[in-house]
């Protein structure tokens, strides 16, 4: 009978868990409508009837994950806080940027590089990997999920915040190998300090811990160091556009998920394939720039509907 009892504690103390984790994972998806047998179907008919399909993915992928995207209602970052992204003529100007920039991405490092990939990332490798039908990723996302998830052919379109790039010589590192450096030379109580995690893994900090930050210098070179992610304000590398316009043209169709398509480097991804004449469809909860020019548009949250796509 006391066995009974604990096995019924203990059942009680998982779900109790679950639910919690649960609940800190989705807390930045967006309100949203359930899907339907309809929708599910429609999708199944989109991808299915593609050879070559390319998807086009934004920061709705991984709120799922723990991770916000800006623009959401109600959870997004922008709806939240006054704080806007970064700049990227503001970090190369000023060292007060760069110093507070990397104070916060330190703190939110040890979160952001811990999160995980969810079912509609996998749902993507299984598409690309085992039905052979997704030949190209391209994320607008810099949180690495698609490759932890084992996605192969994955075009990081604004970079990525596990590496570090020189912007004097070039020199590349890994961010684990920053954080190990910065904890050599920054003490920090996270529970004191940490308040919200950002889309790209910068969170708010207490302004006093930020003042007296040490942030990272090129070993090579001395120069400034910046993650290899491209900044608002910036352009996406040239030679990374090239790319994104070949693989546009080698697909059939276009499948967005979880993007508003409000960063016109992803938009314009969206135009060349209408020029191309190629099908698009969007699953995205709530309106997109591209709503009105493509072939179909799903309002859903992509987990709910994706790892039902089934061959």
């Amino acid at each position: 009978m006391k066995r009974d009892v604990n096995q019924i504690v203990l059942k009680s103390m998982l779900y109790a868990y679950n639910r919690h984790l649960s609940t800190q994972l989705h807390q930045f998806v967006p309100k949203h409508k359930p899907v339907s047998e309809s929708d599910v179907k429609r999708l199944q008919e989109f991808i299915f009837n593609s050879k070559k399909l390319l998807v086009l993915t934004g920061a709705g992928i991984s709120t799922e994950s723990g991770i916000p995207d800006y623009r959401s209602k109600e959870v997004g970052l922008y709806e939240r806080t006054n704080h806007k992204p970064i700049q990227h003529i503001e970090f190369i100007k000023s060292a007060t940027v760069r110093q507070r920039y990397w104070a916060r991405n330190f703190v939110g490092w040890f979160r952001f590089s811990k999160s995980l990939p969810n079912s509609v990332h996998f749902s993507i490798r299984d598409l690309e990997i085992e039905d052979k039908i997704v030949h190209t990723v391209v994320t607008q996302n810099v949180d690495g999920l698609h490759l932890k998830a084992g996605s192969r052919n994955v075009i990081e379109l604004h970079g990525t915040g596990y590496r570090v790039i020189c912007l004097k010589c070039d020199a590349l590192y890994d961010r684990d190998y920053i954080q190990g450096k910065l904890l050599e030379n920054n003490s920090i109580d996270f529970e004191e300090t940490t308040k919200m995690i950002r889309p790209d893994g910068d969170v708010e900090i207490a302004s006093d811990f930020m003042n007296d930050f040490i942030p990272p210098i090129c070993e090579s070179c001395g120069g400034v160091l910046k993650p290899d992610i491209t900044f608002f304000g910036d352009n996406v590398p040239k030679q990374r556009v090239d790319l994104v316009r070949e693989k546009v043209s080698l697909s059939d169709r276009i499948l967005v998920l979880g993007s508003s398509l409000s960063v016109f480097s992803g938009y314009r991804i969206i135009l060349q394939a209408l020029e191309e004449k190629k099908p698009v469809c969007i699953v995205n909860i709530g309106s997109t720039r591209a709503d009105k020019l493509i072939n179909l548009k799903i309002d859903a949250k992509c987990g709910d509907i994706l790892p039902r796509i089934k061959s």
